[in-house]
């Protein structure tokens, strides 16, 4: 009878151990590596002001390296209802409008004004215009070496105009005027035609 008590006692015990080994906080596991250290919050700025692509417009519109469509390069383009921030104004051509376009020199370009919109309050500085671009050289060969290149025409003079001879006409005389005792070649003609004639009449009668 005191052996179904032990017995009981020692699966109570175990279990009771089973229990505690699985609880153990000194054995937990990493499931996944912590990061360590802060994590930096990333905290926005305060927009300022903002133009606004027309979307009505049919395309795109260009950005320029200077308040110039004519001398100034294009560098870039923004599409219709784009947004972009706004720098300044650029003096004497208030119509044009500094805006930051990051990729180009300066990270700045010039839009056309009335091709954008504003946002409401906001007031631009003025802005220095930019100057110019230079223009590419063009290359120039030295004179020596262009000289060996492109043959040199020797200065030939004109021969002088000289007046051709006079021409020889020939000086026809009038025709001598017939006598008018002197027979006609014609009649003469005709007369030894008739003897002919005649004669060859007489000698075929003849011979008859």
């Amino acid at each position: 009878m005191l052996r179904k008590p032990r017995i009981s006692i020692w699966i109570v015990m175990v279990i009771v151990v089973s229990l505690l080994g699985l609880f153990d906080p000194g054995e937990s596991s990493v499931l996944a590596q912590q990061p360590t250290g802060s994590v930096p919050t990333v905290t926005g700025t305060p927009e300022g002001p903002i133009v606004t692509v027309d979307q009505s417009l049919p395309g795109p519109v260009h950005v320029y390296a200077g308040p110039s469509s004519f001398d100034y390069p294009s560098v870039g383009i923004l599409l219709p209802n784009e947004k972009a921030p706004a720098l300044g104004r650029a003096k004497d051509r208030e119509d044009w409008i500094q805006i930051y376009y990051p990729g180009v020199t300066g990270s700045s370009g010039w839009i056309y004004g009335p091709y954008v919109k504003l946002s409401p309050g906001a007031l631009l500085p003025l802005i220095d215009i930019p100057p110019t671009p230079t223009p590419f050289a063009t290359p120039t060969l030295p004179l020596t070496l262009e000289a060996a290149f492109i043959g040199q025409q020797t200065p030939t003079r004109l021969p002088t105009f000289t007046p051709p001879p006079p021409l020889d006409l020939p000086l026809f005389n009038d025709a001598p005027s017939t006598s008018p005792t002197s027979l006609p070649a014609g009649l003469l003609i005709l007369s030894l035609g008739l003897f002919g004639f005649f004669g060859a009449v007489i000698s075929y009668l003849r011979g008859r």
